[in-house]
């Protein structure tokens, strides 16, 4: 989203920033993209929280915010039906997930804040697939893959063996993360220096710290927390895995991609568009640690099959998946309802 706001064009944007909590890792660059307004809230169970809305309806109007655009389910909730109050006549909502770790009351709340919205931008076609799953008409339902600036991402050597092995997912249920600690387990003993990087952080820390422990793997386990340099972290990288029990279309995996690293992967929902078999990476089945194991270790062993991976994983993602792709394209829904809703309007307000 950040990188998004970023790129809009302002000659025809106008673009601010609403937000929950003014804080966190990004704080800085989001103020360095666009004024930020907070509407804090602490759950919307809570009489505040309706105050808060009305809140946000007077703010579009006035800033005659003629575009809303959401980028999760607490925002989607939230800013669609009170953007329909305050009269934003262009309200795009979001699904970056397809099994959010969420509970059914908020699930529930997600699928009826969506009947506020013009049209869903779904991140993939898994995601696409799960909107119209839960009742989203398809004609609005609008796609649009995620972006990544490749440029960032060093050009690796492509003979270089295999030894550290890096994933990039917060520490949630669904990241699957102890399925990549029982893999590892069983590689450690065959392949002594191998070292699994888990960057990332989230509830299940210390849970999997607890596993580590007790699969005697300190010595070849590190978690890095929340990493703020991906592009370094991934070129001290050999190759990435996701143990993922669900994905839309992870960002990690794309600029794993983009820093030219084979990917081991599950075969779940995104990740099979995004990933091609035995060109660009493998796929193993969820829950699965010895699958898991076995295509690293596949790799681990012949490093020029790695090597030939990661380069046209690369490849793929400069040639399908940059930002500006990306960006054209939100410009372009953003015109196309403008045109369609609003005919005439040349410059536009736009909220995220």
């Amino acid at each position: 989203m950040i990188e998004l706001v970023e790129r809009l064009d302002r000659n025809r944007f106008d673009v601010h920033l609403a937000c929950f909590h003014d804080e966190g890792a990004w704080r800085s660059r989001a103020h360095a993209a666009a004024p930020v307004t907070p509407f804090t809230i602490r759950g919307f169970a809570r009489p505040a929280t309706m105050a808060r809305a009305a809140g946000f309806a007077s703010w579009c109007r006035s800033r005659r915010i003629r575009v809303l655009q959401t980028c999760d389910l607490y925002a989607n909730t939230f800013a669609l039906p009170a953007a329909a109050l305050g009269g934003v006549p262009i309200r795009i909502g979001s699904r970056r997930e397809i099994r959010p770790d969420k509970s059914p009351a908020q699930l529930g709340l997600q699928r009826q804040s969506y009947r506020f919205a013009h049209k869903v931008v779904a991140n993939s076609a898994a995601a696409a697939r799960q909107l119209v799953r839960e009742g989203v008409p398809s004609r609005r339902v609008h796609q649009i893959a995620n972006g990544v600036n490749a440029g960032r991402f060093a050009q690796r050597s492509s003979r270089r063996e295999i030894r550290t092995v890096v994933t990039v997912a917060n520490l949630r249920q669904e990241k699957a993360h102890e399925v990549l600690i029982i893999a590892a387990a069983r590689l450690v003993p065959h392949h002594p220096y191998l070292r699994f990087v888990i960057a990332g952080d989230g509830p299940r820390r210390a849970e999997l710290e607890r596993l580590v422990d007790a699969r005697g793997l300190r010595e070849h386990v590190t978690f890095a927390g929340h990493c703020d340099d991906v592009p370094a972290l991934l070129a001290d990288a050999d190759l990435f895995a996701l143990p993922s029990r669900s994905e839309a279309f992870p960002n990690a995996v794309m600029e794993a991609m983009a820093a030219g690293l084979p990917i081991v992967a599950t075969a779940v929902d995104g990740l099979l568009d995004l990933v091609e078999p035995h060109r660009t990476g493998v796929l193993v089945p969820p829950d699965a640690p010895d699958a898991l194991a076995d295509a690293i270790e596949s790799l681990v062993v012949v490093p020029e099959r790695a090597a030939a991976m990661g380069m046209a994983a690369r490849e793929t993602v400069r040639a399908r998946y940059s930002f500006e792709r990306m960006v054209s394209a939100f410009e372009s829904l953003y015109a196309a309802e403008l045109d369609a809703r609003c005919p005439g309007a040349r410059a536009f307000g736009t909220a995220a």
